[in-house]
């Protein structure tokens, strides 16, 4: 192994252990740049193949990186990254190649740009479509202040389908303010010939010349009497017909904004040529890049949506690393019982938002087309179709990451819950998350959705009552939501029809006299070996209480427990402030029923909780079986 193997653990490689910050990437040579591409695809590539990483996407962007890197100054300009799923370029450039290998891991770096990380990431992202109007906040402070700055906002096609994207592309073109937009299209297939021409065209009618022309001649049209107006309208006309006959830029022409492409954005000389000259436009710009996901790496080319976000893989074959048990995920689970419960009711409509596969219902898409919806990344949108759906008799299930439900909140409030419609929502990653880190956790859906009337509110402890709880959600006239945990199950046996559960009735999962701890969802399993340990070592007699709905609290057993037990132990894996064991101790208080109680609380603190693995990050909180069996202990030394 070489020294460089054990510092930063990719690789070795040559340009790449020279480049400490992105000034120095202006110095290489043509040359040097087309190596310096090719050690960033390595690196990126053993990295990701170890720990799992957005990969596809960041090989996609490396040629565009190093470009950006090339004509930009990142020590005065601003560069936002949308999501932040291609910037793992831009992290091994920014200082931070010698650490690239603690890549998602607990105290390593992020996998997003994270500005109290690193002071070249100009803005944090991990949800969509944010780029373009952070770049413009940006944009418009430089103005003010009069620095010159040049503020560039990176964008994916697929981030371009959400409304704040073209909220931020409809404001900038109105404040006509200096600033760049580089859509990476992935996705839109352009002949060559076509592409080539336009990359051409674009070139030339963006050129200060040309430029310069344009404006003058225009000036010149107007001065000519009585029809110098009509005269200058039509060849405004003109040049915006001949470019929509060879461009797809007439929407974005429309905002405003200066069209450029498409470009080659594996062609690093045309790239930077374009990036040179569009620094010299004082207005808003789009330049249009096509991109191939995964480029450099065939596995990822051949399967980029695999290769989106994957796990550890063998990188000479791209096939992924086996491991040890089998069990079915939460997602599955959730995706073949919607599927089964289809079969038998019409009425029910699968929606997504871009998450076909991350939500498992790619198989309800394969078996009922017809009744299967992928919005884009439009979770507001999704929100309200849902809405109208059930206006009409339907029963749509809104399948989405706990995370990216927060972005249609108002919807919720007001669309669905205000009106009682029957849409169910089924949250995937319900809790910590892992490696995405903060951006991505879903412990605020218990506190956000809690407080809203009418909804009902679930979290299952296995597999079995996932099943029991989509079931009872479609049955339910009303508003409801299910939330569940990222990863595998116990390995409960399923129902073949699972049954309906009764609305707000928990169960004790085990008695005892000394106390009781009162749990929902991902932690009742847990609670339960930890009261075991108790006995078995302390000879203490502790209940577990799975409360299985959030909303409405099973109100009549925790009154019950509380004037059994004395020492009560809350637990969640979600935000404490407002939370699960916030709506216990509401009961326990609006009732008369606190006082000679000795009550402890886990869960989450009031911080954003960084990125590692779900094992480390409960063990942390002290929410796994150690947590709360220690807790618990404390609880009965008083």
């Amino acid at each position: 192994m070489s020294k460089n193997d054990a510092s930063c653990g990719c690789g070795e490689f040559p340009l790449l252990q020279k480049i400490k910050n992105p000034a120095e990437v202006k110095e290489l040579s043509k040359e040097q740049l087309v190596q310096l591409a090719e050690e960033l695809r390595q690196c990126i590539i053993n990295t990701v193949s170890k720990g799992g990483g957005h990969l596809a996407p960041s090989l996609g962007v490396i040629e565009l990186t190093l470009a950006l890197f090339s004509c930009f100054d990142l020590d005065k300009d601003r560069l936002v990254w949308d999501v932040g799923h291609q910037a793992y370029a831009h992290k091994i450039l920014t200082g931070r190649y010698e650490n690239f290998h603690t890549l998602r891991q607990k105290d390593g770096i992020s996998g997003f740009p994270r500005m109290a990380e690193n002071s070249y990431d100009h803005f944090g992202v991990g949800h969509s479509s944010t780029s373009i109007s952070a770049a413009l906040g940006m944009a418009f402070a430089s103005d003010i202040e009069g620095d010159g700055r040049n503020c560039v906002a990176v964008i994916g096609d697929g981030s371009m389908t959400a409304g704040q994207a073209f909220e931020g592309l409809n404001q900038a073109g109105g404040m006509k303010r200096k600033m760049v937009v580089v859509l990476n299209d992935n996705e839109m297939s352009i002949s060559t010939n076509v592409g080539a021409l336009s990359a051409y065209l674009s070139r030339k009618l963006s050129h200060p010349v040309m430029n310069r022309f344009k404006k003058d001649f225009e000036s010149l049209l107007k001065q000519i009497p009585k029809i110098g107006d009509d005269l200058a309208m039509y060849a405004k006309r003109g040049e915006d017909s001949f470019k929509s006959f060879f461009t797809p830029g007439m929407l974005f022409e429309s905002l405003d904004f200066t069209y450029l492409g498409p470009i080659d954005g594996h062609n690093l000389q045309e790239l930077i040529d374009v990036f040179e000259q569009v620094k010299k436009i004082d207005s808003p710009v789009l330049v249009h890049v096509l991109t191939t996901k995964g480029k450099g790496y065939t596995p990822a080319e051949d399967n980029p949506t695999y290769f989106h976000g994957v796990g550890s893989f063998e990188p000479e074959t791209g096939r992924a690393k086996k491991f040890k048990g089998g069990l079915p995920s939460y997602t599955e689970v959730f995706g073949k019982t919607l599927c089964k419960l289809a079969e038998k009711d019409d009425k029910i409509v699968a929606i997504t938002a871009a998450m076909p596969e991350g939500t498992g219902t790619s198989p309800f898409r394969e078996q009922f087309p017809e009744r299967f919806v992928d919005v884009g990344i439009c979770e507001q949108h999704a929100v309200t179709f849902a809405a109208g759906l059930a206006t009409m008799g339907y029963k749509p299930a809104v399948a989405i990451y706990s995370t990216f439900l927060q972005r249609s909140y108002d919807q919720v409030v007001h669309d669905v819950c205000l009106q009682n419609l029957n849409v169910n929502f089924f949250l995937d990653r319900g809790g910590l998350v892992g490696a995405d880190g903060a951006t991505h956790h879903g412990v605020f859906d218990i506190s956000f959705l809690r407080h809203i009337p009418n909804i009902v509110c679930m979290a299952p402890k296995d597999e079995a009552e996932l099943a029991r709880m989509i079931a009872t959600a479609i049955d339910y006239d009303g508003p409801a939501a299910v939330r569940y945990p990222r990863g595998v199950g116990i390995g409960t046996i399923l129902e073949e029809n699972p049954r309906i559960l009764e609305i707000g009735e928990g169960e004790l999962l085990r008695d005892g006299f000394d106390g009781v701890i009162i749990t929902v969802g991902s932690r009742v399993w847990p609670a339960i070996e930890a009261v075991e340990e108790l006995d078995e070592e302390f000879g203490k007699a502790v209940a577990v209480f799975n409360t299985r709905f959030i909303k409405p609290l099973p109100e009549k057993q925790i009154l019950e427990l509380a004037s059994r037990f004395k020492k009560i132990l809350i637990v969640e894996e979600n935000a404490k402030a407002g939370g699960f064991s916030s709506a216990v101790i509401e009961i326990l208080v609006d009732n008369n029923a606190i006082d000679g109680h000795e009550i402890k609380r886990l869960g989450i603190p009031d911080e954003f909780i960084e990125h590692g693995t779900q094992q480390e990050l409960r063990g942390e909180l002290g929410i796994d079986k150690n947590g709360m069996k220690k807790s618990m202990l404390e609880l009965l030394s008083k």
